[in-house]
């Protein structure tokens, strides 16, 4: 299908909707339990998958919906998709229970195996990044947009890398002299893969289980500024692919930087 403006408006409208309702959520007590991997959901991360899910499907019926919070199909029947909606209904469910504020709702759609268009929003930080493929970034914050400059090549020794709570010596050690690296701690992925794209961090390393909804609206927000994804065999993470859904470890990268040179993962 083509991606129109008013199709990326209306996207834009459903995320502001799906937004004002996890503030509600944001502002009481919720529920939470621990799925079968180990990880927490809370009675928000459900509603709004069923909200998002609902919204989505009526203005694209022909198009399937691929949610967290729903997502045990079958790679055959997957297969089948040209096109399918990849959305993660709260990116950043600890830093939603912790109340941060860093988290934020991720919307992507993904056309013959790429992703397309992308939308992160944030409604606590008052951020949202959107993309189009080919058509530039771009930041919504204080009621005003603004397109996102492509990011540029620098010849700094320290390397600004954006991660999250775990394994932060280990990406540490992985910079190799005479780099060094600047760590900052931050929220959920969806957020560091803004201050990427923003220039605000060279990168975002991440060694943990992600799932493919955490990076798609990600992989067009930076390749739009002439950022990328890569594993740490610096290969390009894949969409609709494989039976698993689950991301292997991944780098969020200023693609203008040489991070062989930078990077040696032992892992």
């Amino acid at each position: 299908m083509q991606i129109t403006q008013q199709l990326l408006d209306d996207v834009l409208k459903i995320a502001s909707l799906a937004g004002e309702h996890l503030k509600t959520f944001y502002a009481k007590s919720v529920n939470v339990e621990i799925k079968t991997d180990n990880t927490p959901v809370t009675e928000a991360d459900l509603f709004l998958s069923q909200f998002l899910i609902e919204k989505l499907t009526v203005l694209t019926p022909d198009i399937p919906v691929l949610s967290e919070e729903n997502c045990n199909i079958p790679l055959a029947e997957r297969q089948k998709w040209q096109s399918y909606w990849l959305i993660d209904p709260v990116d950043g469910t600890q830093q939603f229970i912790n109340h941060t504020g860093q988290f934020s709702i991720m919307i992507c759609l993904v056309q013959d195996n790429q992703p397309q268009l992308g939308i992160i929003h944030a409604p606590i930080i008052g951020k949202t990044y959107y993309a189009r493929r080919g058509l530039g970034a771009f930041l919504i914050e204080n009621g005003c947009c603004r397109k996102l400059p492509p990011l540029q090549p620098h010849n700094h020794q320290h390397i600004k890398i954006t991660i999250g709570s775990s394994n932060p010596e280990k990406i540490r050690q992985s910079v190799q002299p005479p780099y060094k690296a600047d760590l900052l701690l931050y929220g959920s992925s969806s957020l560091k893969s803004g201050l990427v794209a923003e220039g605000v961090a060279d990168c975002y390393v991440r060694l943990g289980n992600t799932g493919e909804w955490d990076t798609a609206a990600a992989e067009v927000l930076l390749n739009e500024v002439g950022g990328k994804i890569f594993n740490l065999q610096y290969r390009p993470l894949t969409y609709n692919q494989r039976e698993t859904l689950v991301n292997p470890h991944f780098v969020m990268a200023n693609a203008q930087l040489d991070w062989k040179k930078i990077f040696r993962f032992d892992l």
